[in-house]
């Protein structure tokens, strides 16, 4: 079956204006333009579209999405089932964190006690979920599935005074990052403190620690938009976080 824009839309819940805008940046161009000039899209196309609104549920922007859908080795059968195992673990996620709020109230009413451990329960779960669902495969390709899974589980058992001071450290590194970015030295003494807090940050997280582990996540900062979103606050300055933590850890390139 075909579909002009309006049809397509309709069918999908999305304006028009979307779709000409996913034709003009090239994620799902229509099958052809007839002779009135009206996109029409055919079966393929409406596949995409289904697959395109799949990962943006999930969270991703349409640059990743692009990459995704337009590599010559994406296979539709393997994605939905990946998505199949998202959309589970969001439940999951979504089931617990309800969960919470039903025990959260019972506790107001007076009806149970509840452990200051349970009231964070969903929200380290949710994290967890998050951060699976957009660096899952990376992490675990470049880490393996025992160190994920271990930092996962330290993550679950972190009480809140660890937690808040893990939060106070990510501050910091950011704030001194900035400084030190500033100054423009990676080998110098406030670049080497950034090093320093970021491998005290990851204590929190990692199982164990390893200055080659450290050095390869410092890299994977640069590779990656998405991590590297997180850092480049200024033109530069995830690559020079990446070059103070070479230095840190003694690293050659």
């Amino acid at each position: 079956m075909e579909y002009t824009v309006q049809k397509l839309g309709f069918l999908a819940g999305i304006s028009t204006r979307t779709l000409r805008y996913y034709d003009q940046i090239g994620i799902l161009k229509p099958a052809r333009i007839n002779s009135s000039g009206y996109r029409i899209y055919g079966q393929a196309e409406v596949d995409r579209l289904q697959q395109i609104l799949f990962y943006k549920e999930l969270g991703l922007n349409l640059d990743r999405i692009k990459e995704i859908v337009t590599d010559p080795s994406f296979n539709k059968d393997k994605a939905l089932k990946e998505h199949r195992e998202q959309l589970l673990n969001k439940r999951k996620q979504l089931d617990l964190l309800i969960h919470n709020v039903e025990k959260t109230i019972a506790l107001s009413e007076g009806r149970i006690v509840m452990t200051d451990k349970e009231k964070f329960e969903g929200f380290k779960q949710q994290m967890i979920e998050e951060n699976e669902s957009k660096y899952g495969k990376e992490i675990r390709e470049k880490y393996g599935e025992e160190m994920i899974n271990k930092s996962n589980e330290k993550l679950k058992n972190m009480t809140e005074e660890k937690y808040d001071e893990v939060t106070r450290l990510a501050n910091e590194v950011m704030d001194t990052l900035a400084e030190a970015f500033a100054v423009g030295d990676p080998a110098g003494e406030i670049a080497q403190k950034v090093a320093d807090l970021h491998k005290q940050w990851l204590t929190y997280y990692w199982s164990e620690y390893s200055k080659e582990a450290h050095a390869g996540l410092a890299q994977m900062y640069v590779d990656d938009e998405r991590f590297k979103a997180y850092y480049e606050k200024q033109p530069g300055m995830t690559e020079f976080l990446r070059d103070a933590i070479y230095i840190y850890t003694g690293f050659t390139k």
